[in-house]
């Protein structure tokens, strides 16, 4: 259950050497406790005064209180450590979430990362919790306790050593089958959240087509084995805690038959037979524990692992410094250069030779058919891919460099997606993402440029209101319009990246969010991908892509008056060569 990988989190060992002191202060408490309650009942066997019990008993409760408190401060200290770790590893996985980019969602499943971040985490917090004091514990108490036990009676003591390794030994086998059933559970868990997620974003879709009962019965299906590994799961925890039960019970009732035996026989007293007998269930505590918590924390385990395995994933760098580059402005320019780009080194090319040429404020539109490359070269462009390694395939503001992943550029980008995400809080508190200290009058700038002040005028607590996480409670166009609204509030961000961002919505909706963003186009580079043609008429210049290549580029009017790939491609959309 301890795993490797708890060492390399910041604080640990300090907290170790901690609990491992506290541990040894625990182990003499328990044995004094012991010590002093069997004194209190042999007196009480012997019938002796009242008075000669204050003593033992007194001092009974002190080491019992003396225990529990060392108990409660271990486990404050546990909390607190768990709770900072927690959130470090929370800001370091949203960090890398933006590193990554849209990649991300797509190798590991926005399901997946959405339940990582928020349930995933808090199993890892229940998991550090545990695991490290429930491990110091099993490591330090029952050898300390052995030891005086031995002192007191050494056979006393064999039994329970040699007990302890048969204990651990079916522990062992049933945690590797608990491991196995659990991992499998976990792999459930991903392929629900993601099946989940999916089916919920396009039910819309689903129903039009009229899917949506058959994608129920996939959700069904995938939940059903969730349901059942959860069960295969559960069967071992039971037994594995019979198992514990039983050798431990089994333990206990030999050494008491022994000590019977012993007392019978005058070779050892009462006093500490009875300390001995009292200290056994202290000795097998610590295992008993520690198999208990065991499947309690194994989805925090396999969650720590996913995070570390996300956090590990190389993310793209350059070579080359963008240093000359502030900010985007009306005379600023964007050069790609033989621009290329493959996913895996055998993988066809994503994107091919591209040359192109940006500048200033354009409201730049990228068309072609599901697969062209819009959005890789949209990732490109923000800093989420690095093109393949050809040197100075991007020139910025004059200044050559091999790929976009820096933070001068990437602090000015507003990416807003298809689904754009929204948090459990505040509508104040998803509009500010990106400015945290935004003031309210700023707050209102952007609610208005992104249509969204009176709708928040409407809210019975304003931008105090609460949403749901993923945005429950609000609709679809205003889910857009606050991601609208992040991109606006931060002035520094002139740089607007949208990858189909009302392909979900409807057409009185897109229609009515289009005037908005449009108006909102003003004093940004826009780079717009989308699928639906009426959006080109907003746009200053048009890239049509074709299986990775700009196949024809140029103003919406200048595509009119020829043709070519652009107007075979709006005749496709359109269906105008369709056959009945």
């Amino acid at each position: 259950m301890f795993d490797q990988q708890l060492l390399s989190i910041p604080g640990i060992k300090p907290l170790i050497g901690k609990l491992s002191g506290l541990a040894v202060l625990q182990a003499l408490a328990i044995v004094l406790e012991a010590v002093f309650l069997a004194r209190a009942l042999v007196l009480v066997w012997q019938r002796t005064k009242i008075a000669d019990l204050i003593w033992p008993v007194l001092s009974f409760f002190v080491f019992f209180a003396f225990r529990y408190l060392i108990t409660r401060i271990e486990n404050q200290m546990t909390e607190t450590f768990a709770a900072r770790a927690v959130a470090r590893l929370k800001s370091q996985l949203l960090h890398q979430e933006f590193r990554l980019g849209p990649r991300m969602v797509r190798e590991i499943g926005s399901g997946h990362v959405v339940t990582l971040a928020l349930e995933g985490l808090d199993q890892v917090q229940n998991y550090l919790n545990l695991i490290v004091i429930k491990t110091i514990n099993l490591a330090i108490l029952p050898w300390l306790i052995v030891a005086y036990i031995f002192y007191v009676n050494w056979l006393s003591g064999i039994i329970l050593l040699v007990m302890f390794p048969v204990i651990i030994l079916f522990m062992v086998i049933l945690g590797l089958s608990a491991k196995a059933k659990s991992d499998r559970q976990y792999a459930e868990f991903k392929q629900m959240a993601n099946v989940f997620v999916d089916s919920i974003r396009g039910l819309k879709t689903l129903k039009l087509f009229g899917l949506s009962k058959q994608y129920g019965s996939n959700i069904y299906r995938v939940s059903e084995n969730y349901r059942k590994s959860t069960m295969s799961v559960l069967k071992v925890a039971l037994l594995s805690t019979f198992a514990l039960d039983f050798f431990t019970t089994i333990s206990i009732a030999i050494v008491a038959v022994l000590l019977g035996q012993a007392l019978i026989s005058g070779t050892i007293g009462l006093l500490p037979a009875l300390t001995i007998l009292i200290l056994c269930p202290d000795y097998f505590l610590p295992v008993r524990d520690y198999g208990d918590d065991y499947h309690a924390t194994l989805d925090g385990k396999n969650a720590l692992t996913e995070v570390n395995a996300i956090l590990a994933l190389p993310t793209p760098h350059s070579q080359i410094s963008l240093t000359k580059f502030t900010n985007w402005t009306a005379t600023s320019t964007l050069t790609t250069r033989d621009l290329s780009f493959r996913y895996t080194p055998d993988a066809a090319p994503a994107l091919a030779h591209l040359n192109l040429t940006i500048h200033g404020y354009q409201n730049v539109g990228i068309i072609g058919k599901s697969g062209a490359g819009k959005s890789t070269l949209l990732n490109v462009l923000g800093g989420w891919l690095e093109p393949t390694k050809t040197p100075a395939a991007l020139v910025v503001d004059g200044q050559a460099v091999d790929s976009l992943a820096q933070a001068t550029w990437q602090k000015h980008i507003s990416y807003i997606p298809q689904h754009p995400y929204l948090f459990a809080g505040t509508v104040a508190e998803n509009v500010a993402f990106y400015k945290p200290d935004a003031s309210e009058a700023e707050l209102q700038r952007a609610l208005q440029q992104a249509g969204l002040d009176q709708f928040v005028d409407s809210l019975p607590a304003g931008l105090a209101t609460r949403i749901g996480e993923g945005g429950r409670g609000i609709s679809g166009g205003q889910a857009q319009r606050i991601a609208l609204a992040r991109a606006l509030l931060d002035q520094e961000r002139t740089i607007l990246l949208f990858d189909e961002p009302t392909a979900h919505l409807d057409l009185e909706t897109e229609y009515e969010l289009k005037q908005t963003m449009v108006s909102a186009f003003h004093h940004h580079l826009v780079l717009f991908s989308t699928h639906r043609l009426h959006w080109l008429s907003a746009m200053d210049y048009v890239l049509v892509m074709d299986q990775g290549q700009i196949v024809d580029q140029g103003t919406p009017a200048e595509l009119q008056q020829h043709q070519g790939d652009y107007h075979a491609l709006v005749n496709e959309i359109r269906g105008e060569h369709n056959v009945d």
